[in-house]
């Protein structure tokens, strides 16, 4: 009864074994690759653009070094208050951008409400000395409260900069998780919707450690300045085709869909049984595969004590997220051991 994260599950074998299959024989090295080349072609198929792509080892590593050419060191980043980038980075998009400011947005469900951006943005006039100038927007998707931003939801915050030197990030560390919970497709929620690069993740969605850097076509000519970052930051994996082995993997015939649909069936699963329960509040609509509960602190109890590993969230709820293996049995274990102490 592991809910403790996705990142906590193993690697799916297909990806274990498209490593093992990509090591053999010599390779040109940092992405210049056949099986690197291959994955972008790929990429540029179901993004339905021409990108460029970057492979990086972390989903921090690919938020800081996409900002930081975004975002000039005298700019700002406008975000959620409870991003990744804000509260989970240690200040990396700070460090990688030379001193890009983040300015944290409030917004029901971590989404940044629409007021909240206005208002940012009014306070920040172009031109105004005094004041670091917005040069990014950046979204979750899925939100740190696993909540997913819309197309229509994602295009009425991109609008706002529109008339702004700027432009839009997108932490798509459960990006897959998103896109099967909409249905729509990766184009209509990225590019078409005003996005113009996507972390694109895919270590929490069954890969051994794989993200990507996706420049759609508005700032696909800062590729070189994208690898020039990677490389003095220390990012630059030499033998990269094994990021992009798994890549190749995880995108072929669908399995990244797959994956993610399974997780996200099973955290409608447990939701739907925790909500069933007297006692247990679910704080935001579970439209991924993360569920947030406030539990009796008896439930908790047992629950830990049965076996159950669970993250406690800082506002006291319990965070279980579920992943491309859980299992039926231990949602069934879970529930059947709240049931034991709920009143």
């Amino acid at each position: 009864m592991n809910f403790l994260s996705d990142t906590t599950a193993p690697a799916h074998p297909k990806l274990i074994d498209a490593i093992a299959a990509a090591n053999t024989g010599f390779a040109s090295s940092y992405g210049n690759d056949a099986i690197s080349a291959r994955v972008e072609a790929r990429l540029r198929e179901i993004f339905e653009c021409d990108l460029k792509v970057l492979f990086a080892v972390s989903g921090t590593a690919s938020n800081a070094l996409a900002l930081s050419v975004l975002c000039p060191p005298d700019g700002a980043i406008l975000c959620h208050d409870e991003a990744h980038i804000h509260r989970d980075e240690r200040g990396a998009p700070e460090f990688y951008t030379g001193g890009g400011k983040l300015v944290p947005l409030r917004g029901e469900h971590a989404k940044i409400e629409l007021a909240e951006l206005d208002r940012a943005l009014e306070e920040i006039p172009e031109g105004f000395v005094h004041a670091s100038p917005a040069r990014v927007l950046s979204l979750s998707n899925l939100t740190e409260s696993g909540t997913a931003y819309t197309v229509a939801e994602v295009r009425e915050r991109t609008v706002r900069l529109e008339n702004r030197p700027a432009f839009v990030h997108m932490d798509g560390a459960r990006f897959a998780n998103a896109l099967v919970s909409l249905g729509c497709t990766p184009a209509e929620l990225t590019w078409k919707a005003g996005v113009d690069v996507l972390c694109f993740g895919a270590t929490k969605n069954g890969a051994l450690g794989a993200e990507a850097v996706v420049l759609f076509p508005s700032v696909a000519d800062r590729f070189e300045m994208l690898q020039a970052r990677q490389k003095r930051g220390g990012h630059m994996a030499p033998k990269m085709r094994f990021m992009a082995a798994q890549f190749e993997a995880w995108l072929a015939d669908e399995l990244w869909l797959e994956l993610a649909r399974a997780a996200n069936n099973r955290a409608a699963a447990l939701a739907a049984g925790l909500a069933a329960l007297p006692g247990i509040e679910i704080l935001h609509p579970v439209e991924g595969n993360e569920i947030f509960a406030r539990l009796p602190e008896a439930v908790a109890t047992r629950l830990r004590a049965a076996g159950a590993e669970f993250y406690q969230w800082p506002d006291g709820s319990a965070r279980l997220v579920t992943s491309w293996c859980t299992q039926a049995s231990e949602i069934e274990s879970l529930l059947a051991t709240a049931r034991q102490i709920s009143p």
